[in-house]
Order: structure tokens, then C-alpha cells, then sequence
């Protein structure tokens, strides 16, 4: 299923349902102070490396700033499991220490333990851009997966 919006101000979103997630596609035109998990518009791709941009805005939505009055449920694939056991011990306890500061503010995220497993699998990997090649690689992830 694909889903098509023509929002005001150029913004065009695209989204793709998939099974178990989507994908989107969000054309618009450069803004003044954009910044998102994309990244910032300014041309320079050096500053949109995941760590930079979790420096500058966090890696979860503020509290006042979700769209939704419900946050979803979360769950920790098998994969994610692996992939968390494949964490440094120094790493993974660093971003559990990082994480419970990040999901403090979140209604009910701190005391998910998924929550917290998820936030830690993103600072582990966030930055990775292969670590799905990795869990293809050690067999987590059908080899047909696309990339």
C-alpha cells in the first residue's frame, strides 16, 4: 500500500507500507533551521552522519514535540537481539547509561525494557550504515532482504 500527500508549503510525502514497517520519501524545498534525522540541508554531507545529528537534535522525538498522544509498542526482533549481543560490553553500557538520561523524559519509555534495548541497539549501530550487511553476513537477516 502507498500513500500520497501534498502538504502545504511543497512538502510531498510518500509512504510505503510494508509488513513489518515503512518506508517514506519526503520531497520539499530547503528551510531555514531544518535539521532531522536526514539531515540539515546545507550541502555538506560531513555534518549528516548519524552521530552529528544526534548530537544536534537527541535521538528520540521531546515529550511536547510527538505528533501522537500515544507512543507505540515496541518489540526487539531476534535480529536486534543478535545484533545487541554483538555490542561491546563497554559500548552498549555507555548508551544504556546515555539512554535512561534520553528516555527519562518520555511518557512511559524509561520503564519499557524494549524502549531501552531499541535505544541502545540505535547507538551501538545508528551511525553503521552496515550493520544489516553484518546481520546478513552472521545469518540474522534472509539474505533476500533488500538494503
Amino acid at each position: 500500500h502507498i500513500v500520497h500527500m501534498d502538504l502545504p508549503l511543497g512538502v510531498k510525502i510518500t509512504v510505503m507500507r510494508w509488513k513489518n514497517y515503512i518506508d517514506l520519501r519526503i520531497s520539499m524545498n530547503p528551510m531555514e533551521g531544518l535539521d532531522g534525522s536526514c539531515g540539515n540541508f546545507n550541502g555538506d554531507a560531513l555534518d549528516d552522519t548519524a552521530e552529528a545529528i544526534m548530537s544536534r537534535i537527541g535521538v528520540h522525538v521531546p515529550s511536547g514535540s510527538n505528533l501522537f498522544n500515544t507512543r507505540a509498542d515496541t518489540d526487539v526482533t531476534m535480529t536486534e537481539a543478535k545484533l545487541l549481543e554483538l555490542c561491546s560490553a563497554t559500548k552498549a553500557s555507555q548508551a544504556e547509561e546515555a539512554c535512561r538520561g534520553e528516555l527519562a523524559g518520555l511518557r512511559g519509555a524509561a520503564s519499557d525494557p524494549d524502549e531501552l534495548k531499541l535505544c541502545v541497539l540505535e547507538h551501538c549501530y545508528g551511525g553503521n550504515e552496515h550493520a544489516l550487511r553484518m546481520a546478513k553476513s552472521l545469518g540474522f537477516v534472509p539474505k533476500t532482504h533488500r538494503l
